[in-house]
């Protein structure tokens, strides 16, 4: 079988499209039917504290609410090669010895057979060799932290089989940034215990944790081992572990070093015979006065009904019955029937699949955010309540807004990103991002429209998650409104602090360190200094001007007629402050710089046009009278508009800016300079039907769909 990189290479020069698999609408799922696809493409499993992201090929890795901190087994990212990690299978057949993967990784042996199939909340990897096909339904139940993975062992062969099977996990030791980099002390904590086919691992637990992991299997097993190393070989790897090539493991017992989870199971099927065999790779807690059964023992007392339940076929079946049913009943909640089917696909399915999934963890965990390096983003996660609202439990939207109204200021600013776990403001990268404190009233007002629940603005929430100091909901979006309006330009434009929307628009810098952040160095500029006085975002204008709108219908409900008539006025002004500073004949600008210059104007030689401003004026209903929002569309359309979407800014910046930051950083055409993004684009989407111009809103949807685009599959590379 050739590789996808030798095809792709051919294809590209016959102009040649290559498609992986297929949307299988009946099944709600999207088919794989080959194993190499450009990058791995991920499903994510479990709805609510326990979730786990696996690829096509198996690969992936599970966590307890927050992937930073509470991290259950590992992967290596950017690794070569590729999607190294995660569950993995081997087959050793007795009669030839040959070796190979269900889901192709990590063995890479060729298949005789493969298919993935992707589903909400669960994902089926089938592959056969040699007359052996195995399928394993991967999944996480509603009622129980622990991922459940449904094996069928099959023998098509037509004669008597017999194949030794190993399972392999590989343990995080909890805090993954620790995992990777503290190794002076991680190597040196891995504790676990083994009871029958279950294998514990509890390293920290003897101080400074209650709860532990488990990988179990209702299978009868030959052999074990915990110890990383002895399983796999000192100088082997996922692909050739020792122990399947020698066709045993060791029991080994993991002190130290790198706790693993592997089982040996021996297979023997007449022709046509299934074998069904359970895996559970969970997480368990007990109460701090009951941690030992006796001393250095864990206690199993409360898992092992948990664990003998979910191993059993019949339950876990009714388990994932009940996991079907519940996305049965969000998805059903929104259905459309139109003449473009992909449209239906999309809006049906896997748009809402997406929406819950980016509510359960907004970007903090992807095959390309590591989950370490950052947890909820406050703007992405007020957004995704915009395209979730309408499903979700009405709890859990109400409990998101209340979370991130938690981590503002006492001044109205927001923390940029808080972790899930403790749902405290991230420190390491704080506020100053300044498109936020809007997004909190903008997804306010989402939840009021499609709930009706007016309560919400009379919901206590901290300031800095400090329970000494709390006010209503409303209170707080009214001091995100003063927060804007107070930090105002030259221009009587909003400052735009370290950033808006665009994070790689840095125009505050006063320093540049190696090895920070652009938006770490933009820190050091106060908006009251020389430098941060000055710039101003278009964007955050539009944006304003929309909160505004909606703070001036909450203080009409509440009858705080001297806020609706503040929020009402200052509307007004801000409209009047981007007509005067922020139209450029054409189009609207994107911003000015600390020297008052114009950013995305006819007048630069490079990024004379964005994309942002323009969008947010068509939200926020701006210039749809006077024909401003049809000039500045029309112009988008001619300069930013492609058959691959619309992109970013025109033309890209050639060279580096200090005074422009990240965005000059990047390859002409690639990230934010002059990329293309679908989440702008959809705003763009918006616009157009605002000025009830649907012909365009569907042609630019289309460059983004990805049922549209499923035959180019290898130009976007990932997952549709």
């Amino acid at each position: 079988m050739q590789t996808f990189s030798e095809n792709w290479v051919q294809n590209q020069l016959k102009g040649v499209h290559m498609k992986f698999g297929h949307f299988d609408n009946a099944n709600r799922e999207y088919v794989i039917e080959r194993p190499d696809t450009p990058l791995p493409w991920m499903n994510y499993l479990g709805m609510k504290d326990f979730f786990g992201m696996i690829s096509n090929t198996g690969s992936g890795y599970a966590f307890m609410i927050d992937a930073r901190k509470q991290r259950i087994t590992r992967y290596r990212y950017n690794g070569v090669p590729i999607d190294g990690g995660g569950r993995y299978f081997y087959v050793k057949d007795e009669s030839t010895g040959t070796i190979w993967s269900p889901g192709w990784l990590p063995v890479r042996t060729p298949l005789d057979f493969y298919e993935c199939r992707h589903g909400q909340g669960y994902t089926v990897i089938t592959g056969e060799k040699d007359g052996i096909r195995i399928s394993t339904r991967f999944f996480v139940p509603v009622d129980a932290p622990m991922e459940i993975w449904e094996m069928d062992v099959t023998n098509r062969s037509g004669h008597k089989k017999t194949i030794d099977l190993f399972s392999f996990i590989e343990f995080c030791l909890w805090e993954a940034l620790h995992d990777a980099t503290n190794l002076q002390r991680t190597l040196n904590l891995g504790e676990v215990e083994v009871e029958g086919s279950v294998i514990y691992h509890k390293t920290e637990y003897r101080e400074r944790r209650n709860h532990f992991a488990f990988f179990a299997t209702n299978a009868e097993i030959v052999g074990f081992d915990t110890d990383r190393d002895t399983f796999l070989g000192l100088y082997h790897g996922f692909h050739d572990p020792i122990a399947v090539l020698e066709g045993r493991c060791r029991n080994s017992i993991a002190c130290g070093w790198n706790p693993c989870g592997a089982h040996h199971i021996r297979l023997t099927l007449n022709p046509g015979e299934v074998k069904k065999i359970n895996f559970l790779l969970g997480y368990g807690e007990n109460p701090e006065n009951e941690k030992f059964s006796r001393k250095g023992v864990l206690n199993k007392k409360y898992i092992r009904p948990v664990i003998k339940r979910f191993l059993n076929r019949s339950q876990s079946e009714k388990a994932f019955l009940r996991l079907k049913k519940e996305w049965d009943s969000l998805l059903g909640k929104f259905q459309v029937q139109t003449p473009m089917p992909e449209l239906d696909t999309m809006v049906n399915i896997w748009n809402q699949y997406q929406c819950y999934i980016t509510y359960a963890m907004a970007r903090s965990t992807s095959y390309f955010e590591t989950g370490i390096g950052r947890g909820i983003g406050f703007r992405d996660a007020c957004q995704d309540l915009f395209g979730s609202v309408h499903f979700l439990p009405q709890e859990k939207s109400r409990q998101r807004i209340l979370d991130l109204a938690a981590i503002q200021w006492r001044n109205g600013a927001c923390y940029h990103q808080y972790q899930l776990l403790d749902k405290k403001g991230n420190a390491d990268v704080g506020v100053g991002f300044n498109d936020d404190p809007p997004w909190l009233i903008l997804a306010t007002a989402a939840y009021i429209k499609e709930t009706g629940d007016w309560s919400i603005l009379d919901a206590l929430a901290d300031f800095d998650n400090n329970p000494n100091d709390r006010a209503p909901l409303y209170e707080h979006l009214k001091l995100s409104f003063e927060y804007i309006w107070k930090h105002r330009g030259p221009h009587q434009l909003p400052l735009i602090g370290r950033a808006d929307w665009n994070d790689c628009l840095n125009l505050t810098l006063t320093q540049v360190k190696p090895g920070d952040t652009f938006q770490a160095d933009a820190t050091t500029a106060d908006l009251k200094d020389e430098v941060g006085s000055v710039p101003e975002s278009l964007m955050i204008a539009a944006q304003f001007v929309w909160a505004s709108k909606e703070l001036k219908r909450m203080a009409e409900y509440k009858k705080d007629e001297a806020m609706a008539k503040k929020a009402d006025r200052a509307a007004k002004e801000m409209i009047k402050a981007i007509y005067s500073a922020g139209w450029d004949g054409e189009w609207f600008l994107r911003a000015y710089d600390r020297f008052g210059n114009k950013i995305g104007s006819k007048e630069n030689k490079e990024g004379k046009i964005f994309i942002e401003p323009q969008a947010f004026m068509g939200w926020a209903g701006i210039g749809i009278e006077d024909g401003k929002l049809e000039k500045a569309l029309n112009s988008l359309r001619k300069y930013l508009y492609t058959e691959h979407g619309i992109i970013l800014q025109q033309p890209a910046y050639s060279e580096y800016s200090f005074y422009m930051g990240e965005i000059t950083s990047y390859p002409p055409g690639v990230k934010e300079n002059a990329g293309i993004f679908c989440h702008p684009n959809g705003w763009v989407v918006i616009a157009e039907c605002n000025l009830g111009r649907g012909e365009n809103a569907m042609e630019y949807y289309k460059t983004i769909c990805p049922a549209v685009r499923e035959e180019m599959s290898e130009l976007h590379r990932c997952e549709p």
